[in-house]
């Protein structure tokens, strides 16, 4: 059996440098059919900002060839291979806008086991030209079928949302079509490339029925409602979005986004939402978002 031991907990990683390009954040917006003006109207006063989602198009560079940022020559790179995206968090501090150029530091958080296998989150933080924070990320991956032998480190790091169980309906449920092309227009939009979202034969192999759409595509289209019809439309309001991605959804099905429940608070609502699959399973869940009562400057 591979196995990954936790002491490349708190490696670093090498520094990452990005400009934010106009035509890469609208595409990331289109790719899950998000109109809002914020996005795309570069008539507004102070111009366009990059959807929520934009920073995993970040990281994604260094998620993708991990192996050669993380600062570690032993780093098994063949567990890259067992990998599928497990959890997600974000943390705004402001939108990212085009002509921004923001440098990612990352590390590895924590590594510690799963009954499937191994838990590795990645932790990033992005700062712009001013070293002004934009948003942290941490980015957490089920190796599938890797051992952590020693008991794992760093879990009790990682952020945790507020608990809650689901009693009652739903206050709201929003059904969304998965058209068969939606993972290659995710994919060519945003340029996050994983053979089981577009190759058949990948996806068999790996044993899934067929190909999948990207975890971070559904929580996009999560987000987008829960954008427009909790925060009036403003995605300057976002602070947290994070869940976890639990079972997957298949092209030429629908999803339904579900507000499970909203928790008022001095400084904003946080809300906790799930999206079912074509099976009624909980494609995510701990699904989680806070928004501010206003934005940052436009």
């Amino acid at each position: 059996m591979v196995k990954i031991h936790s002491h490349f907990a708190g490696t670093t990683l090498k520094d990452f440098h990005m400009e934010v390009q106009w035509r890469h954040t609208m595409n990331t917006a289109a790719a899950v059919g998000d109109d809002n003006p914020f996005y795309f109207d570069d008539e507004r006063e102070g111009g366009v900002i990059a959807p929520p989602m934009f920073p995993v198009v970040t990281t994604w560079p260094i998620v993708e060839r991990i192996w050669e940022y993380i600062q570690a020559d032993d780093f098994p790179r063949e567990i890259v291979a067992t990998q599928v995206h497990y959890r997600e968090h974000l943390e705004f501090y402001r939108s990212l806008r085009p002509g921004d150029t923001v440098t990612i530091r990352g590390e590895v958080a924590a590594i510690f086991p799963h009954r499937a296998g191994t838990q590795v989150v990645v932790k990033f933080d992005a700062v712009d030209a001013q070293g002004v924070p934009v948003f942290t990320e941490y980015n957490g991956a089920l190796m599938r079928g890797v051992e952590c032998p020693d008991g794992g480190q760093g879990a009790e790091t990682l952020p945790e949302t507020p608990p809650f169980e689901a009693s009652g309906p739903a206050l709201w449920q929003a059904s969304i079509p998965i058209g068969r092309l939606q993972p290659f227009i995710y994919d060519g939009c945003t340029n996050i490339f994983f053979p089981i979202h577009t190759s058949k034969r990948f996806a068999r192999r790996v044993g899934l029925p067929g190909t999948i759409l990207q975890g971070t595509a559904t929580l996009a289209f999560a987000c987008r409602e829960l954008v427009n019809r909790e925060a009036g439309g403003d995605p300057r309001r976002l602070r947290i979005l994070g869940c976890r991605f639990s079972q997957p959804v298949l092209p030429g099905t629908t999803i339904a986004v579900r507000l499970m429940a909203r928790e008022m608070h001095e400084q904003g609502a946080g809300l906790h939402f799930s999206v079912l699959n074509q099976e009624g399973e909980r494609a995510l869940s701990g699904g989680y978002a806070f928004f501010k009562k206003s934005g940052d400057r436009p």
